[in-house]
């Protein structure tokens, strides 16, 4: 008896003994590279967050942008910048403002009205030769830092509308490919245009567009997002192609949350339409004509579509000059110079039906690659730049047609505001002529569509290495 009680004591000894020596094995360890782990773990959570913090992408964005604008005015005298950066529309009606000449002279002669640009953003410009000058460089460096800090601001709808539509990961992911796109970061600089605030304004409605369709039943959002078009309208038309899908998918989708009659929705587009009203009311007190709100869309369908294009050949000297349709536009006014460039335009159109349609694939691939012939141009250029923005205007072409792919194949509630965007939009430049900054108001639901394919991609992956590593460990070793 004594034998097996002796023998008992000395088996559940050696069992605590080992467990005492692994415990404090254990323990050392901890001991010994607990402060490492710590210290990892705590680089990966600062990294983390730095990744997904608005604010600093935000900051990033406008360095990056400010950096581009320091490295090229260097380039250029102080005399010269001033002047020839204002040498368009834009900054010609804003000084016929500040003239005292009203909203008129596109070209800085006088020729009476127009309603060549929208109002808001030669208003814009207008305030700043107010403050800075007209025809300065503190006005032209004014401008760029307006345009950097409303380019920049595109970040905040950018990172909510991501993180509605894929989470955290798709949020910052799509916000860092905006503050570092190479078109957003060229644009504040190279164009006194409303490129910068139509991009904003694109993104702002994304987000609006997304939000609304959650809070429905509010009426003070439906008249809050009526404002926001209208405002959008007045500074860019062109953006109010995605108007009726937009505010057509809000209805929609609130319809299946609350009961919800078209009231509201009639609402927000009656108010986005008041606010063109004055304008459009001016326009046909000084032109005797309806012109809702710019007057410059024939010429822009003749500058894509003239004789020029006959032969599909590249001939110099063109037969068709800017110069001659300016002197043109001085000799005969802006109203007749548009129904005479709309003539012309429909009636190359009509006569060169096989010639058109080449043009169109020419105009779809300017568009999105920012030249017509892109592949071309990357063998040829010694740009550094030039091949910066064509591959980058590419990768963002096919990461956007990927990106919907991946919206419709998860059956996304947003995969159809979402696709609109390179859907609709560009249609009005297939028709008319392509340009790097026409695409810019569309371009940060772009790199959103971009960062979900990429996040799709990712995942995919990581769920494929996580297969293949269970399946690696049950592998037999190959010892008998």
């Amino acid at each position: 008896m004594w034998r097996n009680v002796h023998s008992l004591v000395m088996v559940k000894y050696r069992r605590c003994r080992r467990c005492f020596f692994a415990c404090g094995r254990h323990a050392l360890q901890l001991y010994c590279f607990a402060p490492r782990r710590l210290s990892m773990n705590g680089v990966k959570e600062a990294f983390k967050k730095a990744a997904t913090s608005l604010l600093l992408i935000m900051l990033v964005a406008m360095g990056a942008r400010l950096g581009f604008a320091w490295n090229q005015e260097r380039k250029i005298p102080r005399e010269v910048i001033g002047t020839v950066s204002f040498e368009n529309e834009a900054g010609n009606i804003a000084y016929s403002l500040v003239a005292g000449k009203g909203f008129s002279s596109p070209f800085r002669r006088e020729t009476g009205p127009t309603a060549w640009l929208t109002p808001v953003y030669p208003l814009l410009v207008a305030g700043v030769f107010r403050v800075f000058g007209i025809f300065t460089a503190g006005s032209f460096f004014a401008v760029v830092l307006l345009d950097t800090l409303l380019s920049s601001a595109a970040c905040i709808p950018l990172f909510f509308a991501g993180r509605k539509i894929g989470g955290l990961g798709v949020a910052s992911g799509a916000t860092w490919l905006w503050a570092l796109f190479p078109n957003a970061v060229m644009m504040p600089f190279e164009w006194v245009w409303d490129t910068c605030l139509a991009a904003l304004l694109g993104a702002v409605l994304f987000w609006a567009t997304l939000e609304l369709a959650d809070s429905s039943h509010r009426v003070r959002n439906w008249c809050g997002y009526g404002l926001l078009w209208g405002f959008t309208l007045m500074t860019n038309p062109a953006l109010g192609s995605l108007l009726p899908s937009l505010l057509g998918w809000a209805a929609y989708r609130g319809m299946g949350t609350v009961k919800l009659s078209l009231v509201k929705p009639a609402l927000a587009a009656g108010i986005a339409i008041l606010c063109c009203v004055p304008w459009t009311v001016r326009n046909y007190a000084v032109f005797h004509k309806f012109v809702p709100l710019r007057s410059n869309f024939a010429l822009e369908l003749y500058i894509g579509n003239n004789n020029n294009y006959a032969t599909r050949q590249f001939v110099w000297p063109p037969k068709i000059t800017k110069e001659r349709e300016i002197l043109l536009y001085f000799r005969i006014g802006e109203t007749a110079f548009m129904e005479e460039e709309e003539r012309k335009a429909l009636e190359f159109i009509r006569s060169h039906p096989v010639i058109e349609m080449e043009l169109t694939v020419d105009r779809f691939v300017s568009f999105w690659t920012g030249i017509v012939e892109p592949l071309q141009m990357l063998k040829t250029t010694d740009s550094l730049l030039i091949r910066v923005l064509v591959v980058a205007n590419m990768l963002t072409a096919v990461g956007a047609l990927l990106g919907i792919a991946v919206l419709f194949g998860k059956r996304s509630l947003y995969a159809f505001p979402a696709a609109v965007y390179p859907a609709v939009f560009p249609w009005l430049y297939y028709v008319t002529h392509s340009n790097l900054r026409y695409r810019h108001p569309i371009d940060p639901v772009n790199l959103l569509l971009a960062a979900t394919a990429v996040a799709a991609a990712w995942g995919f992956l990581g769920r494929k290495r996580n297969l293949e590593i269970p399946a690696a460990a049950e592998m037999p070793s190959g010892r008998g």
